[in-house]
Protein backbone atom coordinates (compact mmCIF):
# COMPACT_ATOMS: atom_id res chain seq x y z
CA UNK A 1 0.00 0.00 0.00
CA UNK A 2 1.36 3.65 -1.02
CA UNK A 3 2.71 5.46 2.18
CA UNK A 4 0.58 8.50 3.56
CA UNK A 5 1.01 11.24 5.79
CA UNK A 6 -1.18 13.02 7.56
CA UNK A 7 -1.30 17.10 7.19
CA UNK A 8 0.84 17.67 9.94
CA UNK A 9 4.02 15.52 8.33
CA UNK A 10 3.57 17.59 4.81
CA UNK A 11 2.90 20.97 6.73
CA UNK A 12 5.31 20.59 10.04
CA UNK A 13 4.25 23.36 12.86
CA UNK A 14 0.88 24.27 11.68
CA UNK A 15 -2.19 23.71 12.84
CA UNK A 16 -6.11 24.23 11.64
CA UNK A 17 -7.30 27.87 12.44
CA UNK A 18 -4.08 28.96 13.37
CA UNK A 19 -2.99 31.65 11.06
CA UNK A 20 0.47 33.40 10.84
CA UNK A 21 0.02 37.41 11.79
CA UNK A 22 2.30 40.16 10.42
CA UNK A 23 4.08 40.02 14.18
CA UNK A 24 4.74 36.44 13.19
CA UNK A 25 6.38 37.96 9.86
CA UNK A 26 8.44 40.96 11.71
CA UNK A 27 9.52 38.47 14.42
CA UNK A 28 10.60 36.38 11.38
CA UNK A 29 12.33 38.70 9.30
CA UNK A 30 13.63 40.42 12.07
CA UNK A 31 12.62 43.61 11.64
CA UNK A 32 9.54 45.95 13.23
CA UNK A 33 5.52 45.68 12.80
CA UNK A 34 5.34 49.04 11.03
CA UNK A 35 7.80 47.58 8.22
CA UNK A 36 6.04 44.46 7.70
CA UNK A 37 2.76 46.80 7.52
CA UNK A 38 4.66 49.01 4.80
CA UNK A 39 5.46 46.19 2.56
CA UNK A 40 2.20 44.33 3.05
CA UNK A 41 0.45 47.94 1.95
CA UNK A 42 2.85 48.46 -0.54
CA UNK A 43 3.60 52.14 0.94
CA UNK A 44 7.20 53.50 0.65
CA UNK A 45 10.19 53.59 3.27
CA UNK A 46 11.37 50.28 3.05
CA UNK A 47 14.75 49.07 1.46
CA UNK A 48 14.88 46.97 -1.34
CA UNK A 49 16.73 44.31 1.08
CA UNK A 50 14.52 44.76 3.87
CA UNK A 51 11.87 44.77 1.70
CA UNK A 52 13.35 41.15 0.44
CA UNK A 53 13.24 39.98 3.61
CA UNK A 54 9.97 40.90 5.03
CA UNK A 55 8.72 39.15 1.68
CA UNK A 56 10.43 36.38 2.20
CA UNK A 57 9.24 35.44 5.48
CA UNK A 58 5.54 36.04 4.09
CA UNK A 59 5.85 33.14 1.57
CA UNK A 60 7.54 30.82 4.40
CA UNK A 61 4.75 31.41 6.57
CA UNK A 62 1.68 31.56 3.92
CA UNK A 63 0.88 35.08 5.68
CA UNK A 64 -2.26 36.67 3.90
CA UNK A 65 -3.29 40.23 4.84
CA UNK A 66 -6.57 39.98 6.96
CA UNK A 67 -9.24 41.78 5.10
CA UNK A 68 -11.96 41.91 7.25
CA UNK A 69 -13.20 44.42 8.91
CA UNK A 70 -14.61 42.91 11.44
CA UNK A 71 -13.59 40.47 13.65
CA UNK A 72 -15.72 38.13 16.02
CA UNK A 73 -13.37 36.50 18.35
CA UNK A 74 -10.03 37.17 19.54
CA UNK A 75 -7.59 35.07 17.12
CA UNK A 76 -10.74 33.69 14.60
CA UNK A 77 -13.35 34.98 12.67
CA UNK A 78 -14.93 32.44 13.35
CA UNK A 79 -16.47 32.13 9.88
CA UNK A 80 -16.00 29.53 7.04
CA UNK A 81 -16.56 29.83 3.29
CA UNK A 82 -18.58 27.99 1.08
CA UNK A 83 -17.72 28.28 -2.66
CA UNK A 84 -20.93 26.49 -4.57
CA UNK A 85 -20.83 26.29 -8.55
CA UNK A 86 -24.13 28.26 -8.94
CA UNK A 87 -26.33 29.67 -5.70
CA UNK A 88 -29.43 29.17 -8.44
CA UNK A 89 -29.45 25.65 -8.48
CA UNK A 90 -31.54 24.01 -6.90
CA UNK A 91 -29.59 20.69 -5.58
CA UNK A 92 -26.95 23.36 -3.69
CA UNK A 93 -30.16 24.65 -1.56
CA UNK A 94 -29.98 21.74 1.03
CA UNK A 95 -26.34 21.24 0.30
CA UNK A 96 -25.83 24.89 1.52
CA UNK A 97 -27.95 24.80 4.51
CA UNK A 98 -26.64 21.66 5.55
CA UNK A 99 -23.52 22.92 6.24
CA UNK A 100 -25.05 26.28 7.70
CA UNK A 101 -26.58 24.41 9.84
CA UNK A 102 -23.20 22.71 11.31
CA UNK A 103 -21.34 26.08 11.01
CA UNK A 104 -23.96 27.69 13.53
CA UNK A 105 -23.95 24.90 15.83
CA UNK A 106 -20.07 24.99 16.15
CA UNK A 107 -20.93 29.12 16.54
CA UNK A 108 -19.09 30.22 12.73
CA UNK A 109 -20.99 32.36 10.51
CA UNK A 110 -21.11 31.11 7.12
CA UNK A 111 -20.13 33.08 3.83
CA UNK A 112 -20.79 31.99 0.43
CA UNK A 113 -20.43 32.63 -3.27
CA UNK A 114 -20.61 31.20 -6.57
CA UNK A 115 -17.80 30.19 -8.95
CA UNK A 116 -20.34 30.17 -12.06
CA UNK A 117 -18.39 26.89 -13.05
CA UNK A 118 -15.30 29.53 -13.90
CA UNK A 119 -12.07 28.06 -12.52
CA UNK A 120 -10.63 31.42 -12.53
CA UNK A 121 -13.49 32.73 -10.49
CA UNK A 122 -13.49 29.74 -8.13
CA UNK A 123 -9.69 30.95 -6.97
CA UNK A 124 -10.32 34.64 -7.05
CA UNK A 125 -13.46 33.37 -4.63
CA UNK A 126 -11.69 31.11 -2.36
CA UNK A 127 -8.36 33.54 -2.28
CA UNK A 128 -10.64 36.59 -1.41
CA UNK A 129 -12.65 34.57 1.61
CA UNK A 130 -8.82 33.41 2.60
CA UNK A 131 -7.91 37.23 2.65
CA UNK A 132 -10.74 37.70 5.26
CA UNK A 133 -8.98 35.23 7.27
CA UNK A 134 -11.98 32.90 7.03
CA UNK A 135 -11.43 29.35 9.47
CA UNK A 136 -12.12 27.10 6.51
CA UNK A 137 -13.73 26.39 3.50
CA UNK A 138 -15.90 23.89 1.93
CA UNK A 139 -15.49 24.06 -1.91
CA UNK A 140 -17.43 22.44 -5.11
CA UNK A 141 -14.82 22.91 -7.51
CA UNK A 142 -14.75 24.66 -10.75
CA UNK A 143 -11.16 23.99 -12.10
CA UNK A 144 -9.16 20.66 -12.09
CA UNK A 145 -6.02 22.14 -10.31
CA UNK A 146 -5.99 23.88 -6.99
CA UNK A 147 -2.64 23.98 -6.12
CA UNK A 148 -3.03 27.52 -5.92
CA UNK A 149 -4.15 27.02 -2.07
CA UNK A 150 -1.16 25.41 -0.88
CA UNK A 151 0.33 28.53 0.77
CA UNK A 152 -3.33 28.35 2.49
CA UNK A 153 -3.21 24.63 3.56
CA UNK A 154 0.28 25.23 4.67
CA UNK A 155 -0.90 28.18 6.95
CA UNK A 156 -3.62 26.34 8.57
CA UNK A 157 -6.78 26.79 6.74
CA UNK A 158 -9.46 23.95 6.74
CA UNK A 159 -10.67 22.60 3.48
CA UNK A 160 -13.03 20.14 2.20
CA UNK A 161 -13.83 19.72 -1.19
CA UNK A 162 -17.16 17.99 -1.73
CA UNK A 163 -19.38 16.65 -4.96
CA UNK A 164 -15.87 16.77 -7.11
CA UNK A 165 -12.55 16.05 -6.08
CA UNK A 166 -9.80 18.18 -5.55
CA UNK A 167 -7.12 18.73 -8.73
CA UNK A 168 -3.44 18.06 -7.73
CA UNK A 169 -3.56 18.50 -4.22
CA UNK A 170 -4.25 16.77 -1.17
CA UNK A 171 -7.42 17.04 0.56
CA UNK A 172 -10.65 15.90 2.38
CA UNK A 173 -13.67 15.11 -0.76
CA UNK A 174 -16.92 14.09 -0.24
CA UNK A 175 -18.85 12.91 -3.24
CA UNK A 176 -21.92 11.53 -4.56
CA UNK A 177 -21.70 7.43 -5.96
CA UNK A 178 -21.80 9.28 -9.27
CA UNK A 179 -20.79 6.20 -11.58
CA UNK A 180 -22.74 3.43 -9.67
CA UNK A 181 -25.84 5.73 -9.63
CA UNK A 182 -25.82 6.26 -12.88
CA UNK A 183 -25.20 2.37 -13.72
CA UNK A 184 -27.99 1.36 -11.65
CA UNK A 185 -30.41 3.98 -13.77
CA UNK A 186 -29.21 3.04 -16.92
CA UNK A 187 -29.59 -0.94 -15.94
CA UNK A 188 -33.05 -0.24 -14.82
CA UNK A 189 -34.01 0.92 -17.96
CA UNK A 190 -32.50 -1.84 -19.80
CA UNK A 191 -34.41 -3.83 -17.78
CA UNK A 192 -37.35 -2.66 -18.93
CA UNK A 193 -37.13 -3.89 -22.53
CA UNK A 194 -34.59 -0.96 -23.75
CA UNK A 195 -31.79 -1.40 -25.79
CA UNK A 196 -31.46 2.19 -27.54
CA UNK A 197 -30.69 4.71 -24.67
CA UNK A 198 -29.89 8.00 -25.21
CA UNK A 199 -27.55 10.26 -22.73
CA UNK A 200 -27.65 13.79 -21.95
CA UNK A 201 -25.30 15.27 -19.81
CA UNK A 202 -22.94 18.04 -18.84
CA UNK A 203 -19.46 19.57 -19.95
CA UNK A 204 -17.51 16.34 -19.77
CA UNK A 205 -14.81 18.23 -18.38
CA UNK A 206 -16.62 18.26 -15.32
CA UNK A 207 -16.03 14.99 -12.78
CA UNK A 208 -19.58 14.37 -11.79
CA UNK A 209 -20.71 14.36 -15.91
CA UNK A 210 -17.43 12.30 -16.81
CA UNK A 211 -18.31 9.98 -13.93
CA UNK A 212 -22.46 9.39 -14.56
CA UNK A 213 -21.13 8.99 -18.85
CA UNK A 214 -18.63 6.82 -17.68
CA UNK A 215 -21.73 4.85 -15.36
CA UNK A 216 -23.77 4.86 -18.80
CA UNK A 217 -21.25 3.38 -20.71
CA UNK A 218 -20.96 0.46 -18.33
CA UNK A 219 -24.68 -0.61 -17.77
CA UNK A 220 -24.87 -0.78 -21.37
CA UNK A 221 -21.73 -2.72 -21.89
CA UNK A 222 -22.87 -5.18 -19.14
CA UNK A 223 -26.16 -5.72 -21.27
CA UNK A 224 -23.84 -6.48 -24.28
CA UNK A 225 -25.26 -3.28 -26.10
CA UNK A 226 -23.43 -1.41 -28.29
CA UNK A 227 -23.73 2.35 -28.12
CA UNK A 228 -23.75 4.59 -30.77
CA UNK A 229 -22.13 8.31 -30.78
CA UNK A 230 -25.56 9.69 -31.61
CA UNK A 231 -27.04 8.38 -28.34
CA UNK A 232 -24.35 10.47 -26.42
CA UNK A 233 -24.56 14.69 -25.58
CA UNK A 234 -22.01 16.43 -23.33
CA UNK A 235 -21.98 19.97 -23.02
CA UNK A 236 -23.57 23.39 -21.59
CA UNK A 237 -26.80 22.41 -19.83
CA UNK A 238 -29.04 25.69 -21.43
CA UNK A 239 -32.11 24.67 -22.39
CA UNK A 240 -31.52 25.56 -26.01
CA UNK A 241 -28.38 22.64 -26.59
CA UNK A 242 -30.32 20.33 -24.34
CA UNK A 243 -33.04 20.62 -26.34
CA UNK A 244 -31.57 20.00 -29.67
CA UNK A 245 -29.45 16.79 -28.33
CA UNK A 246 -33.30 15.10 -26.99
CA UNK A 247 -35.08 16.16 -30.30
CA UNK A 248 -31.87 14.73 -32.65
CA UNK A 249 -32.24 11.30 -30.80
CA UNK A 250 -35.50 11.03 -30.98
CA UNK A 251 -35.69 11.21 -34.24
CA UNK A 252 -32.89 10.24 -35.69
CA UNK A 253 -32.12 7.54 -38.65
CA UNK A 254 -31.74 5.14 -34.88
CA UNK A 255 -33.97 6.99 -32.36
CA UNK A 256 -33.73 6.37 -29.09
CA UNK A 257 -36.42 4.76 -26.85
CA UNK A 258 -35.97 6.13 -23.42
CA UNK A 259 -33.23 9.19 -22.09
CA UNK A 260 -31.30 9.43 -19.09
CA UNK A 261 -30.59 12.82 -18.22
CA UNK A 262 -27.10 13.72 -16.27
CA UNK A 263 -28.27 16.23 -14.43
CA UNK A 264 -31.35 18.37 -13.19
CA UNK A 265 -31.25 21.31 -15.28
CA UNK A 266 -31.06 18.65 -18.41
CA UNK A 267 -33.98 16.73 -16.82
CA UNK A 268 -36.25 19.98 -16.93
CA UNK A 269 -35.62 20.60 -20.42
CA UNK A 270 -36.02 16.96 -21.44
CA UNK A 271 -39.44 16.63 -19.77
CA UNK A 272 -40.37 19.53 -21.73
CA UNK A 273 -39.16 18.03 -25.10
CA UNK A 274 -40.65 14.50 -24.16
CA UNK A 275 -44.07 15.81 -23.46
CA UNK A 276 -44.22 17.11 -27.12
CA UNK A 277 -43.64 13.69 -28.28
CA UNK A 278 -46.24 11.20 -30.35
CA UNK A 279 -45.36 8.63 -28.40
CA UNK A 280 -43.92 7.89 -24.73
CA UNK A 281 -40.20 7.66 -23.81
CA UNK A 282 -38.69 6.11 -20.94
CA UNK A 283 -36.92 8.23 -18.97
CA UNK A 284 -34.42 9.02 -15.68
CA UNK A 285 -33.14 11.63 -14.55
CA UNK A 286 -29.75 12.47 -12.48
CA UNK A 287 -30.81 14.22 -9.19
CA UNK A 288 -34.56 14.63 -7.97
CA UNK A 289 -36.43 17.49 -8.76
CA UNK A 290 -39.37 19.41 -7.27
CA UNK A 291 -42.69 18.07 -8.10
CA UNK A 292 -41.06 14.81 -10.11
CA UNK A 293 -44.11 12.62 -7.79
CA UNK A 294 -47.20 15.21 -9.51
CA UNK A 295 -46.23 14.60 -13.28
CA UNK A 296 -47.84 12.09 -15.09
CA UNK A 297 -45.93 9.72 -15.44
CA UNK A 298 -43.79 10.70 -12.30
CA UNK A 299 -40.49 10.99 -13.25
CA UNK A 300 -38.05 7.98 -12.03
CA UNK A 301 -34.70 9.79 -10.47
CA UNK A 302 -31.35 8.65 -9.29
CA UNK A 303 -31.69 10.53 -5.99
CA UNK A 304 -28.14 11.74 -4.13
CA UNK A 305 -28.59 13.51 -0.97
CA UNK A 306 -27.28 17.06 -1.23
CA UNK A 307 -27.84 17.78 2.53
CA UNK A 308 -25.91 15.01 3.54
CA UNK A 309 -23.13 15.56 0.77
CA UNK A 310 -23.06 19.15 2.94
CA UNK A 311 -23.26 17.91 6.36
CA UNK A 312 -20.26 15.49 6.01
CA UNK A 313 -18.47 18.12 4.44
CA UNK A 314 -19.29 20.38 7.25
CA UNK A 315 -18.38 18.33 9.82
CA UNK A 316 -15.20 16.75 8.23
CA UNK A 317 -14.08 20.72 8.21
CA UNK A 318 -14.91 21.33 11.82
CA UNK A 319 -12.78 18.21 12.79
CA UNK A 320 -10.06 19.72 11.39
CA UNK A 321 -10.39 22.86 13.30
CA UNK A 322 -10.46 21.04 16.16
CA UNK A 323 -7.23 19.53 15.13
CA UNK A 324 -8.65 15.62 15.62
CA UNK A 325 -8.52 14.93 11.80
CA UNK A 326 -5.10 15.17 9.81
CA UNK A 327 -4.95 13.12 7.50
CA UNK A 328 -7.33 13.55 4.22
CA UNK A 329 -9.95 11.04 3.11
CA UNK A 330 -12.23 10.63 -0.27
CA UNK A 331 -15.74 9.63 1.34
CA UNK A 332 -18.58 8.28 -1.47
CA UNK A 333 -22.08 8.24 -0.29
CA UNK A 334 -24.32 6.20 -1.89
CA UNK A 335 -27.36 7.22 -4.02
CA UNK A 336 -30.70 6.04 -4.67
CA UNK A 337 -33.61 5.05 -7.33
CA UNK A 338 -36.80 6.72 -6.84
CA UNK A 339 -39.46 4.85 -9.01
CA UNK A 340 -42.17 6.71 -10.09
CA UNK A 341 -43.31 5.57 -13.64
CA UNK A 342 -41.26 7.33 -15.85
CA UNK A 343 -38.44 5.08 -16.07
CA UNK A 344 -40.54 1.62 -15.80
CA UNK A 345 -42.63 2.80 -19.48
CA UNK A 346 -41.49 -0.42 -22.01
CA UNK A 347 -39.91 0.58 -25.34
CA UNK A 348 -42.97 2.09 -27.49
CA UNK A 349 -41.82 0.13 -30.83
Amino acid sequence: MPETHSRADRFPGTRYGNRPTMKDVAARAGVGLKTVSRVVNGEPGVTPETERRVQEAIDALGFRRNDSARVLRKGRTASIGLVLEDLADPFYGPLSRAVEEVARAHGALLINGSSAEDPEREQELVLALCARRVDGLVVIPAGDDHRYLEPELKAGVATVFVDRPAGKVDADVVLSDNYGGARDGVAHLIAHGHRRIGFIGDMPRIHTAAERLRGYRAAMEDAGIAVEDSWMSLGVTDPGRVRRAAEEMLTGPSPVTAIFAGNNRVTVTVIRVLAEQPRRIAFVGFDDIELADLLQPGVTVVAQDAATLGRTAAERLFRQLDGTLLTPERIELPTRLITRGSGELPPAD
